[in-house]
């Protein structure tokens, strides 16, 4: 990681110094994408069988996966293991279950009520990637908002064959469909729907850069989504009374997501700076995703502040994902840090935490977006409705109101859907 002294560094050089490593959505991914699309579109679950055997070099028959299925793969998790993931989705459910919206019903004046209706997103789809690292823990995060929020249809995309890690917590979590579709075509198949496969209003979840370029799509023809996303970061905020091998592990924990993650540690110790930067090569060694690792660190920074008023001002513009505060007091910094997806405070709050267990989601956005855009919560499973209701006092008395906008915006007929039922009532 390259360290820089922050008040040594221009402002081109500081705006250079928090940028992240440049997302590549390169023409060949979108060309790819584009064309599953219309494959998706024209032959349905034709598609689906054909891309799963190229692209995941499976033969289904089927692309629902069966009760029987389910059980088995169950059967298959150990205990230790089940106990884990149930203790994960206590916590997680009482977070979101206080979330739940109290209904609005006001008098704005005397005879005008208004009112705030939350009402569920009735169909949504929820992917989740495979691979070599199975995300069995985005299931939770995903699922377990969707029933709390009283979505009706709830269905499941993850590339063939299925984890039964996964498997068995979409069940837990009361998912009621699964299908054995991944990639790009698991979104289009979603957001448009197949024979087999369920059409929904909004798709969640993460994936890779052919699923990102195929939600982006899938969004722009008017299927919502989650959030806007880049790769994983973390930045770290410490002090010199921050443990170096804790601050390291924080690092090594995001940088091992991907070669194209992003980590930053900002201190106001030189001492620590240092320690930290032994500690990671120590800890990097033993660590089976070394390589991914370390080309993450390859485009990461130490930044020396000269305050940790300083460091907050650094955070607060680079704007990160996951946040980690390591100092003396860290809940004292929390009235000002402004811009972050998800905030660990103290020593013994690592990120892992709130990956899996702790109860917040850990689905954030990413690259930026935290300045704009929020941790995904159960308000993003549902949507609002607003209602007025206008009793004949009520209405005569906020009339003349209406009518002078109305006639200032030139717009006759709004004026006159008031005027009309005025003379009706003095009739």
């Amino acid at each position: 990681m390259q360290t820089l002294i922050w008040n040594n560094l221009k402002t081109s050089e500081k705006m250079t110094a928090l940028s992240r490593p440049a997302q590549k959505v390169g023409e060949s991914i979108k060309q790819a994408v584009d064309a599953i699309s219309e494959n998706v579109a024209r032959n349905g679950d034709g598609a689906l069988f054909e891309l799963a055997e190229k692209f995941d070099k499976v033969r289904l028959e089927k692309l629902t996966v069966s009760p029987e299925e389910i059980a088995a793969a169950s059967g298959r998790i150990s205990p230790e293991l089940c106990q884990a993931i149930q203790q994960a989705k206590a916590n997680i459910e009482a977070f979101h279950k206080a979330q739940q919206n109290q209904e609005i019903d006001i008098e704005t004046q005397p005879g005008v009520r208004c009112q705030v209706l939350t009402r569920p997103i009735e169909r949504v789809g929820l992917y989740i990637p495979g691979g070599s690292a199975p995300l069995f823990s985005t299931v939770l995060m995903l699922a377990i908002p969707a029933k709390i929020a009283g979505c009706k249809k709830i269905v499941l995309c993850s590339p063939p064959p299925i984890a039964d890690e996964i498997l068995y917590t979409a069940n837990l979590c009361g998912v009621e469909t699964i299908y054995t579709v991944g990639g790009a075509q698991a979104i289009f198949a979603m957001a448009q729907g197949t024979e087999t496969v369920a059409k929904v209003d909004k798709i969640f979840g993460p994936g890779n850069a052919f699923v990102t370029e195929a939600k982006r799509q899938v969004m722009q023809a008017g299927t919502a989504i989650d959030m806007p996303a880049g790769p994983s970061e973390v930045l770290v905020i410490a002090d010199e009374f921050a443990a170096p091998d804790f601050v390291a592990s924080d690092l090594l924990s995001q940088a091992e997501h991907g070669a194209d993650s992003q980590v930053i540690l900002v201190t106001n110790s030189e001492t620590l700076a240092k320690a930290t930067a032994l500690s990671i090569e120590k800890q990097l060694e033993n660590l089976p995703r070394k390589e991914t690792a370390e080309k993450a660190l390859a485009h990461s920074r130490i930044f020396i502040a000269k305050s940790i008023e300083q460091a907050v001002e650094i955070s607060n513009a680079y704007a990160p994902e996951h946040l980690v505060v390591q100092t003396q007091n860290a809940r004292e910094l929390l009235p000002f840090l402004d811009n972050a997806g998800s905030i660990f405070l103290g020593a013994y709050s690592p990120e892992s935490m709130g990956d899996y267990a702790s109860g917040t989601n850990h689905v954030l956005p990413t690259y930026g977006y935290t300045r704009t855009y929020s941790s995904l919560g159960l308000a993003d499973f549902s949507k609002r409705m607003t209602v007025q209701e206008l009793t004949p006092q009520g209405f005569q008395a906020l009339a003349p109101t209406v009518m002078a906008m109305a006639s200032a915006e030139q717009l006759e007929a709004h004026r006159l859907a008031v005027e009309v039922r005025l003379a009706k009532l003095k009739m």
